[in-house]
């Protein structure tokens, strides 16, 4: 007695639709759970994140003003400039108000010398309630290496006696407008011999800023946190 083995029912080849649609849930699945990975990493290092940021531009701004000399937030004590001609930067930037027992200390933002040597130099001020200048800080540039890059503190040379640190307690009236020059121009900033085009343009724009933070002090205070200037 012999016996047939059932055959079983050949099932069909899938066909190039099938095919796409399994490779496009595979891609959709694959898509979703990668980006939920990524959005949990992200929420959970962004705090870090944000706190190295706001270490780093503190560090900077602790340059031209110590810490010691403020007891508010700076960092959420600030308001965004739009492009202001005087200052050479055509982009918005932040400035940051620093109190004492919620008194105005100083004002620090950004600046640019446009006509540097090499082109734009950027640079950090800190300008106090009294008109005078903190400090000021070049933060970027691409002057010449050993020549003209002795605006910036950290690759200056002279450790004891800084080429920038000169423009610090300066301010309209000591010396008056008019001689904020260097001295090959007729004014009483120095340059170093060689390299007089880099020196130019930082004190005609630690000039210009300068003049335009005192003129516009009272409001730049006064202006809510968080908020656009605009001038009145």
């Amino acid at each position: 007695m012999s016996t047939t083995t059932p055959k079983l029912p050949t099932l069909p080849e899938p066909g190039p639709w099938s095919i796409s649609l399994r490779t496009a849930a595979i891609l959709l699945a694959f898509t979703v759970t990668f980006t939920a990975l990524m959005a949990g990493a992200y929420r959970l290092t962004q705090p870090a994140i944000e706190a190295t940021l706001e270490a780093a531009k503190l560090r900077l701004i602790n340059e031209v003003l110590p810490s010691d000399r403020y007891d508010n937030d700076l960092l959420k004590d600030a308001i965004t400039l739009p492009e202001v001609p005087e200052l050479g930067i055509s982009e918005a930037t932040s400035l940051y108000r620093a109190r004492r027992r919620d008194e105005p200390v100083a004002l620090v933002f950004e600046a640019a010398a446009p006509d540097g040597y090499a082109g734009e130099i950027r640079l950090l001020l800190a300008v106090e309630a009294d008109g005078k200048l903190g400090a000021v800080r070049v933060i970027r540039h691409k002057e010449t290496p050993g020549l003209g890059d002795y605006i910036d503190i950290k690759k200056d040379r002279r450790k004891d006696r800084p080429w920038i640190a000169q423009f610090s307690g300066k301010s309209l009236v000591d010396p008056p407008r008019s001689q904020w020059r260097v001295q090959k121009d007729g004014g009483v900033f120095e340059a170093r011999a060689g390299a007089t085009i880099s020196a130019r343009a930082v004190t005609h724009a630690v000039a210009r800023a300068l003049s335009w933070a005192t003129a516009h002090a009272e409001a730049l205070y006064r202006w809510p946190a968080g908020q656009r200037f605009e001038k009145e």
